[in-house]
């Protein structure tokens, strides 16, 4: 009797998401965690333009509080004028309201971009930080080595069971772009770590598609890697898709209170692409484990040789030396 409660109980978690869009809504509950999800967006082409005028209109109904970027965020150039034209002018209204944006780098991006202050990264390719109950892990999925691994088993063990564990990176783990697909090697390294510390939800781009797939040992990821380029039609579904989108560039919102998390994802024209509630249990702690032999990270995710700029290639109101996190 009890495994069959246990089994359905699975079940219906399973089937929470994926409202209808007319059924919708954000509880808007006091204290309660909002933001907004982007990725691939940095081209400076009037697309992404497009969708950071569709999230200001969002934001009048749904007052999101900051932005997660999931890596690409600067394409073709890391002078003053890119980062003008590619985030500060298309997001101007947003940063102006005091809407902070929180970056995670990409294959595309220099990783000098970690001291640019409006990223808000304060010097660091990895970090993590909180928002009332959520606490946030930023990676750097292109150079995940050793010490970066170590690092986010630390802050996983030490984040506890109480709060949500909210990973973000540029490569998914789980994917069914054609373009890019599964980071399979990725996902030897990280998804231990994530099983054993109760992460919650996952979210990624480089794919420049929306894909919402089954849950994968108890973790929902999302790929989110249209806010700003498209490749259209080259989401090939499949049985692990609970949802995609390849037609329009789409961007994310997201409330978390309590132990709901709401999520609704809205395209470039306006339209509710996807929408539902995930359910949080609390997850056992998990004593830590023995040291892993981590393998060398994969050639498949190594930046390709960039001209690094120096930090005093940046303005000054532009740098945030404080130290990393």
């Amino acid at each position: 009797m009890r495994r069959r409660v246990f089994l359905f109980l699975i079940f219906a978690i399973l089937l929470t998401p994926s409202l209808p869009a007319d059924q919708f809504k954000f509880p808007l509950k006091s204290n309660s965690v909002r933001f907004a999800a982007i990725g691939d967006m940095g081209t400076g082409d009037a697309m992404q333009y497009e969708v950071a005028q569709r999230m200001l209109a969002a934001r009048q109904a749904f007052p999101f509080d900051f932005v997660i970027m999931l890596g690409d965020n600067i394409y073709g150039g890391s002078n003053p004028r890119d980062f003008e034209k590619k985030f500060e002018a298309p997001y101007k209204p947003l940063l102006a309201a005091g809407v902070k944006f929180y970056a995670a780098l990409g294959n595309h991006d220099n990783p000098n971009e970690r001291f640019y202050k409006l990223f808000n990264m304060e010097g660091a390719t990895y970090y993590t930080f909180k928002k009332g109950n959520v606490r946030f892990f930023v990676l750097d999925s292109t150079y995940m080595d050793p010490k970066q691994l170590a690092w986010l088993e630390t802050q996983l063990r030490n984040a506890g069971t109480g709060d949500w564990k909210i990973c973000y990176f540029h490569h998914p783990l789980y994917s069914s772009g054609k373009t890019h697909g599964s980071s399979t090697e990725l996902r030897l390294l990280l998804e231990p770590l994530f099983t054993r510390y109760g992460v919650d939800v996952v979210f990624s781009g480089h794919d420049h598609v929306y894909e919402r797939v089954q849950p994968q040992k108890g973790i929902y990821y999302f790929t989110e890697g249209s806010s700003g380029q498209l490749r259209n039609g080259d989401l090939a579904k499949t049985s692990m898709t609970l949802k995609g989108f390849d037609t329009d560039l789409t961007f994310m919102l997201i409330e978390i209170t309590g132990a709901d998390l709401y999520f609704q994802t809205i395209s470039r024209a306006g339209d509710t692409i996807d929408s539902g509630l995930i359910q949080r249990s609390t997850k056992p702690s998990v004593a830590a484990a023995p040291p892993a032999a981590h393998p060398r990270r994969p050639k498949s995710l190594r930046r390709p040789p960039l001209h690094i700029l120096p930090v005093a290639s940046f303005p000054s109101w532009a740098v945030g030396l404080s130290g990393g996190r």
